[in-house]
């Protein structure tokens, strides 16, 4: 009874921090008019990612130091007054700050969540908990929109901050109850050097694939470039010397983090970073509606959260994992390069099956590979493997949606016709040309996507080689070591 009420704990906390990277997106036009700042809104949105990203192998290695339940427990308490401050928020700026803090938490809800799976459970039990935590984000992106919508509609955009509040005290009575107190080692001394160098190499390359894909930004990108190179040779150089790494290099000799961290990156990088423009290119390559054009990302996300759960539980029962990463990998490469050869003009429906059979096969490991580099480490180290997971899949993830917004964005531009301007291209402007222009833009599109499709499956055919190289065996069955006075009854 005791696990249950942990497992329901900690996917209700995983659930508000996912929540809180969508639900804020049908909101954002209302709160830069109430606000007078639309030209610095999407820092609402990347100022939690980035922080939440940024955070990662800090907060995993705090939680190694001085045990997840602490970590765990502080982040819930900060996410929910940063909660409330953004719902305060009289300025931009002001809501800024409070979004950095709020992302800066979520990244301690998400680890943690996964690490104190991974400390009361044995590896055979933990693919079922992990897949029942880690379906919180595909549910945040299919309700986060539309919660969103409603919330501000009828309470109000400071609302859609202040929902945290009850939801979260609830979780937070529930951990208190049920997160177990964890032993760690002694104190030891934490890696500031490292820290430091990583957020800085970080931030500077999130800003420089940001602004490369603005002409009067070039040199910035290519500062930030540099930055982000210097940075990071400088963090290589401090993990290499400091006595406790926050980010330990020598786990990557280990084949099975090697080719695990492979995978999360894969995931960010083959599937995450394309969802966000899926509704652009159905809107005007097969010209549907904006809520039509939704139907695409609902099916590839509902592919992925169906296949999560599948999966985790069937690793549970069998022990099995490689066959999964095999599967998975291969059937959204074959999804993805299907894709890329599809003619405009078919049914809907059509590329909403190719999508789901992507997210099928992303959802098959998406989950288990963080439960299989968990296996691979000692108990003292659970915290620290499990950010680099996370971490390598927001890494990916970030820094590929931009990518792909630069070569839509360029592309788009360079192959328009001249009586056409890229600057106010809209759908609504492309429905109401011509049929003769609607075919030549949704040919255009359709050029452009073509290779980015063809790009992601690529990528996810080297997720596929790193599959085939998982060590093959089985998830060992025995029991977790009970780790509080008390222990926890499966």
């Amino acid at each position: 009874m005791r696990l249950r009420l942990l497992v329901i704990s900690l996917l209700s906390v995983s659930f508000l921090g996912a929540l809180d990277h969508t639900v804020v997106s049908t909101s954002l036009a209302t709160i830069a008019g109430d606000l007078g700042a639309l030209e610095h809104m999407s820092w609402v949105v990347v100022g939690y990612t980035l922080a939440s990203t940024v955070l990662l192998p800090v907060i995993g290695k705090l939680g190694d130091a001085v045990g997840p339940r602490l970590v765990f427990v502080t982040s819930l308490v900060v996410f929910l007054a940063a909660s409330v401050l953004c719902g305060f928020a009289q300025s931009m700026t002001w809501l800024v700050v409070a979004r950095v803090i709020q992302g800066m938490s979520s990244a301690g809800l998400q680890l943690m969540s996964q690490t104190i799976i991974a400390h009361v459970t044995s590896p055979r039990e933990r693919p079922r908990h992990m897949a029942v935590i880690g379906a919180a984000f595909p549910i945040a992106i299919l309700v986060g929109p539309v919660i969103g919508g409603l919330i501000t509609d009828y309470w109000g955009w400071q609302w859609v901050f202040w929902i945290n509040v009850p939801v979260g005290l609830a979780a937070l009575a529930l951990a208190l109850v049920a997160v177990p107190h964890i032993e760690t080692a002694a104190p030891r001394r934490f890696d500031i050097a490292g820290a430091a160098w990583f957020t800085v190499s970080l931030v500077a390359l999130v800003l420089a694939v940001s602004w490369a894909g603005d002409r009067s930004a070039s040199g910035a990108a290519v500062v930030a470039f540099v930055v982000a190179l210097v940075a990071f040779a400088a963090f290589l150089f401090v993990e290499l010397r400091a006595p406790e790494p926050i980010v330990p290099l020598r786990l990557f000799a280990n084949r099975t983090i090697a080719a695990g961290l492979v995978l999360s990156a894969i995931i960010g990088i083959g599937l995450f970073s394309v969802t966000a423009y899926l509704p652009t290119y159905f809107q005007m390559a097969y010209r549907t509606s904006v809520t039509v054009s939704g139907l695409v990302p609902i099916a590839t996300v509902f592919g992925m959260l169906v296949s999560n759960l599948v999966t985790g539980w069937l690793a549970s029962r069998s022990g099995r994992y490689r066959v999964f990463a095999i599967t998975g990998t291969g059937l959204a490469a074959v999804g993805l390069l299907t894709m890329s050869l599809l003619p405009v003009g078919l049914p809907l429906w059509v590329p909403m099956v190719v999508m789901f059979c992507v997210g099928v096969g992303t959802g098959a490991f998406m989950s288990l590979i963080i439960t299989v580099v968990q296996s691979a480490v000692p108990r003292s180290e659970l915290g620290t493997v499990t950010a680099s997971v996370n971490l390598v899949r927001q890494v990916g993830a970030t820094v590929t949606t931009a990518v792909i917004g630069g070569v839509i964005a360029v592309g788009v531009a360079a192959l328009l016709p001249s009586t056409v301007d890229a600057a106010t291209l809209t759908p609504q402007l492309v429905h109401g040309a011509s049929p003769a222009v609607q075919a030549e833009i949704a040919g255009i599109y359709t050029g452009v996507f073509a290779p980015i499709f063809v790009g992601l499956a690529v990528a996810y055919g080297v997720g596929l080689i790193a599959a085939v190289l998982l060590p093959a065996g089985r998830l060992p069955e025995e029991q977790a070591v009970a780790l509080d006075p008390e222990p926890l009854p499966a």
